[in-house]
């Protein structure tokens, strides 16, 4: 009989590592960038909570989760599911399920996003035909039809708010109109606008929504949602091949989502998590959200520009959810996010090699306590780095705007 014996060394020591207690900041970081965006108290407390993935009582939590998704989406399809990744993962789901060797994708591009679907489609063997859109522009309807035209896309790609530059689409409901007239079906990336700004998956007639936990809906990054339209599924349900992608395979993950069966061990905590952050969308009211949104945004857009300071993208197409602001002078992306990080606790972003800085508005970013926080260490942090700021003119534009949107909550109420 053999015997296993222990060794005596090792051939890799056990190392010695801090904890998270010495290597976080004594004081958490604001976290007012592109994304993740700070989570509610009961979204942190959901996630760490660990059921049984199979269970009754999982298969009730997946239940609520589509159904409160579904009024998020705006959508009556059954098809709602999950996805234990980021919302790159959803959009990889949508793409590679929908697509596959020789479909014809056409990718409305004016971004790092939309590129990134295009990308995907190349990866699968998809024939990707881009239209490219100048930076801190949007597609024009003429420029998509002709696009539409002539590539005859079967599916056509787009972003609702690109995060990147922060463009918003705002012909969205529109361009898929046109390519619905096709016959082609639509994907839209709405990672950072679900929940932020009006997205009516059916009356749209978009086929493929995806988000990501993280953003609008201020839950926990790594967990996701997706909607495909009932045209959409039906398409995954009749493709000849297997989707290479055996996590992103629709057709299994509607084994858990769908009949509560087996498809992988599901990631039980930050699905907890995203039902309650869900259910705080819904407390609310998309309509009261939408409203809390574009308030909060249009202040910290008036305090920036009060300062001094110059937005990045037109007003006519300029993104709500994520606001980005022209680096001034020699400074870099990188000097302002690491002084405002090292002295005020406050993170926001630089953006793929654009010259500018980003400040969300998703979620729980939309809070007057946050907007002044940011605003305050964001003009001290200009003061600091040289830039001549109206630092007090930031703060008292932010003050008027909050003040004029409160009194026109109260009168409307």
């Amino acid at each position: 009989m053999s015997t296993v014996t222990s060794p005596t060394s090792f051939t890799v020591p056990c190392p010695e590592v801090e904890s998270l207690d010495a290597i976080l900041p004594e004081e958490p970081l604001l976290m007012m960038g592109a994304g993740p965006v700070p989570i509610p108290a009961a979204v942190a407390k959901a996630n760490a909570i660990v059921i049984n993935h199979l269970g009754g009582t999982m298969a009730k939590v997946v239940g609520q989760v589509k159904t409160m998704a579904r009024y998020v989406f705006q959508t009556n399809s059954k098809w709602v599911l999950g996805v234990a990744g980021p919302g790159s993962a959803a959009m990889e789901m949508a793409i590679s399920n929908l697509a596959w060797s020789g479909t014809r994708m056409l990718s409305i591009k004016n971004g790092f996003f939309s590129e990134r679907m295009a990308e995907m489609g190349r990866r699968i063997g998809a024939q990707v035909s881009l239209l490219e859109v100048p930076d801190r522009t949007v597609a024009s309807l003429e420029a998509v039809a002709e696009a539409i035209r002539r590539e005859r896309p079967e599916v056509v790609t787009i972003v609702q708010g690109e995060t990147s530059n922060t463009v918003w689409n705002h012909h969205l409901q529109e361009i898929a109109a046109l390519a619905k007239a096709a016959g082609a079906l639509v994907i839209v990336d709405a990672v950072c606008t679900l929940s932020t700004m009006p997205l009516d998956m059916d009356a749209w007639g978009i086929d493929a929504v995806i988000t990501g936990g993280q953003k609008g809906l201020s839950s926990i990054p790594g967990v996701s949602l997706i909607a495909f339209s009932d045209a959409a599924w039906e398409r995954v349900k009749a493709r000849k091949h297997a989707n290479a992608h055996w996590c992103l395979d629709a057709s299994l993950a509607e084994n858990f989502w769908h009949n509560a069966g087996y498809h992988y061990t599901a990631p039980v905590s930050g699905v907890l998590a995203l039902h309650e952050a869900l259910r705080l969308v819904c407390a609310e009211t998309l309509e009261k959200r939408f409203a809390r949104h574009l308030k909060c945004s249009h202040a910290l857009q008036e305090s920036i520009t009060a300062m001094g300071l110059q937005l990045y993208a037109p007003r006519e197409c300029r993104l709500n959810s994520v606001i980005g602001i022209e680096v001034p002078g020699t400074l870099s992306p990188g000097d302002i996010c690491g002084h405002i990080s090292r002295h005020h606790q406050v993170e926001i972003s630089g953006s793929f090699g654009l010259p500018i800085v980003r400040i969300g508005q998703m979620g729980e970013q939309c809070r007057a306590h946050n907007l002044f926080r940011t605003v305050h260490a964001f003009g001290r942090t200009m003061v600091d780095l040289g830039v001549a700021v109206d630092l007090p003119a930031g703060v008292a534009a932010l003050e008027k705007s909050l003040s004029n949107g409160a009194k026109a909550d109260a009168r409307v109420s």
